[in-house]
């Protein structure tokens, strides 16, 4: 359960329960009482600042003191591994920042913001942080487009699917801003929220799901073999394949399937390689849509190559080095000592380096990702993520879908978040995937 205290201080802020306790208040602190629906900040932006509060998840852990000033209102939120298991690192810092102070008007137990005293028709930015010490380490978590003074936004789901991260809705800029690549031309795009599997497919996961499809009427749905159970399926898999697998464990799951082979969606994808027609409201596993991917992928951040930052090492992502072919590429050269293990194909195991901000591990490099759009070039047809707008599902028809990620034998320039690629839908070694759900 979720407790709150409030107090009233200047421009200190402290953690305490485990850790070094720094505070100071102009009233004691009220005793601790469970989040009611509306937290009170005893009328919100003042000479521009807010009052402090506290959020603290449970006894035994540590709670948070921050403030805000100016133009950005901070909120706090203990997100503790076992609340999210996606992203949680002990604590999460919030704010908002925009072109005009607000005023929190309450913040629910459910992790949906009210707030108010917006400017409308303005964007304002949700940034994150995961400690306070320096000041200087907010990053973008989602950008909101206002058109109302009082906004409700769902900012965190505390019980996610299991293996599965909250994507906030929001815009976005996709495409490339920093290396001239003509197939992705920036533009503005809004995503509605929805979750994304934390890891790739492994080929463990995807044998669990094929053994319960081949006793339930789907055609075959086996996949080449990979280094140990742990890794991605990436053998095998084609586009079609993937599709009706996401089907399969929808229904494995109690979940509504997505893909249809009838324009009615009444007769469910399982056999075959036939156009697949798309419930959107239904609640099962799906592709993502080209725009899902590059916003999940680029994990709050904007303006950034990769996941993290505009540099790229061994370290962070399994690709292959070039220190001499991109300044950004901070090598070693070659392929990545991780992928290396087990020999060829030098694929990682799901998981193997830092996840983004969202919480979701290799979105860059290992292997390319399947996403649901037909793939199509400037200049862009009707539908295509790249003339903006919400939730583009990409062009109606084409000749290959797309891919994204990059995999473990391309260079850094293809492991950036704007790069595109596609593929008729073959199956081959260095391609995987992930699927995500609506709300």
């Amino acid at each position: 359960m979720l407790n709150i205290a409030e107090g009233h201080g200047q421009d200190e802020w402290g953690v305490w329960g485990r850790s070094p306790v720094k505070k100071r208040f102009d009233k004691p602190m009220t005793p601790m009482t469970p989040l009611c629906s509306c937290l009170s900040m005893d009328g919100g932006v003042k000479n521009g600042t807010v009052n402090q509060f506290i959020i603290e998840a449970g006894k035994a852990e540590p709670g948070f003191i921050m403030k805000s000033k100016l133009h950005s209102l901070f909120i706090v939120l203990a997100l503790l591994a076992g609340i999210n298991q996606a992203a949680a690192q002990g604590a999460r810092f919030f704010r908002i920042s925009g072109p005009a102070a607000t005023t929190i008007m309450s913040f629910n137990p459910n992790g949906t913001l009210v707030w108010s005293n917006a400017l409308a028709g303005t964007n304002y930015t949700i940034q994150t942080a995961t400690s306070l010490s320096g000041g200087t380490n907010w990053m973008n978590y989602v950008q909101i487009p206002v058109t109302n003074s009082v906004n409700t936004n769902l900012l965190i789901d505390f019980n996610p699917p299991a293996g599965m991260a909250f994507i906030p809705a929001g815009a976005f800029t996709m495409g490339d801003t920093l290396d001239g690549d003509a197939g992705a031309v920036p533009i503005a795009v809004t995503v509605s929220a929805f979750y994304m599997d934390v890891n790739l497919v492994s080929y463990a996961q995807w044998q669990s799901v094929h053994n319960w499809a081949t006793n339930h009427g789907y055609g075959v749905l086996s996949a080449g073999a990979v280094k140990a159970a742990n890794y991605p399926v990436s053998s095998g898999v084609d586009w079609y394949y993937v599709v009706r697998w996401s089907n399969a464990r929808s229904e494995q799951a109690g979940l509504t399937p997505v893909y249809y082979t009838d324009a009615g969606l009444t007769q469910v994808y399982k056999t075959g390689e036939v156009q697949a027609y798309v419930n959107w409201a239904a609640n099962g596993y799906r592709l993502p849509t080209e725009a899902e991917w590059e916003k999940a992928a680029r994990g709050g951040l904007s303006g950034q190559r990769f996941p993290w930052g505009s540099t790229i090492s061994e370290s962070q992502a399994n690709y292959k080095g070039c220190t001499n072919c991109f300044s950004y590429d901070l090598g070693p050269n070659g392929y990545n000592s991780v992928g290396l293990i087990g020999g060829s194909p030098y694929t990682s195991p799901v998981g193997s380096f830092a996840a983004n901000g969202y919480g979701l591990y290799d979105m860059a490099g290992n292997v390319f990702e399947w996403c649901w759009d037909w793939y199509a070039a400037p200049p862009y047809p009707t539908g295509s993520p790249y003339l903006g707008g919400s939730d583009p599902h990409g062009p109606a028809s084409g000749s290959s879908r797309v891919l994204r990620g990059g995999y473990w034998a391309n260079s850094a320039y293809d492991a950036r978040c704007a790069h595109r690629y596609n593929s008729p839908g073959y199956a081959d070694f260095y391609i995987g995937f992930r699927c995500v759900r609506g709300l």
